[in-house]
């Protein structure tokens, strides 16, 4: 499988990334997909001390021993859980930060991370105690690099601006393009990666999931989606799976396409997409053509 560098790091990235939250929480399962994983030459496995409260990182960590080189290991910290507090609470400060790794590395069973990622944040957090506890790991070989999670505009331009982030985990597919208008552009002139999630748009996009449009999307109703999902198949001489996981990766921001799968099977189809040449010019042009492009309208 082709391999990109994740912006301006040494890291070599999979085009197609796996997305783990959606392993599941039986060991043998987690552990089966993520192997095959590897084999089909994903290496960007990323995780998040969030998932199933910590269980998803134990899983990936039972999967990688032995097979650590072989893997680009991201995950994400921010979300704390608080004792006697129901759900999970915003702590971006650097104490939480530089306590919250040590328990994942725990769970990963590693002593390293390869892309440790600020799951969220907002213009209301002590961004540059946020910056120095990323930078201290870095420093401490905790992590070789970091990033941000965050579909926020506002958060995305000052992390740009005042650290140095490799990459940027936003949701970007052919039914969400809002990332096309000014998050793009940013992140190619400054040599940063967008890590492209969500790129089946919660199965809408991949074959055989006409039964999830129902739930709409961004505004669009059931019958939109159809009539889109159907132009989209006009558009492209492919499979749906194969045109949604390729039309985000014709981006020259994007690094890594993180794709979730339940099952062997979607994941083999993830990877033969990646074996797929790139979508056409014509193809792209017709897409955006009959798809319309979105744009934030929130954290400007």
């Amino acid at each position: 499988m082709k391999r990109n560098t994740l912006g301006q790091s040494d890291l070599q990235v999979s085009e197609i990334g796996l997305g783990c939250m959606s392993i599941g929480t039986e060991e043998k399962t987690a552990v089966h997909l993520l192997h095959e994983a590897l084999d089909l030459g994903i290496n960007l496995l990323d995780t998040a001390d969030l998932y199933d409260a910590g269980r998803n990182e134990e899983l990936v960590g039972q999967a990688i021993k032995g097979r650590r080189s072989d893997v680009v290991l991201a995950t994400k910290v921010g979300n704390r859980r608080i004792p006697g507090q129901e759900g999970w609470a915003w702590d971006a400060s650097k104490g939480y930060i530089l306590s919250a790794v040590k328990d994942s590395l725990r769970r990963l069973g590693t002593d390293y991370i390869d892309l440790y990622q600020l799951h969220g944040g907002t213009l209301e957090d002590p961004i540059d105690e946020t910056i120095e506890a990323f930078e201290q790991l870095k420093r401490e070989g905790v992590i070789r690099c970091y990033g941000i999670s965050s579909i926020r505009p506002n958060v995305i331009r000052e992390y740009v601006s005042r650290s140095n982030i490799v990459s940027v985990m936003s949701q970007y597919s052919i039914f969400d393009r809002r990332p096309e208008e000014e998050v793009l552009p940013l992140l190619e002139s400054k040599g940063i990666g967008l890590i492209a999630r969500g790129p089946v748009a919660s199965g809408m996009l991949a074959d055989g999931g006409d039964t999830k449009l129902s739930k709409g999307l961004l505004g669009y109703g059931e019958e939109e989606l159809r009539l889109f999902r159907e132009s989209i198949r006009s558009a492209a001489d492919r499979s749906l799976t194969e045109t949604a996981l390729r039309y985000p990766a014709a981006a020259p921001a994007v690094a890594c396409v993180l794709a979730g799968a339940s099952s062997i099977e979607q994941l083999r189809a993830n990877a033969e997409a990646a074996s797929k040449p790139p979508l056409r010019g014509e193809e792209l042009t017709a897409i955006r053509e009959a798809i319309p492009a979105n744009y934030y309208t929130q954290h400007r």
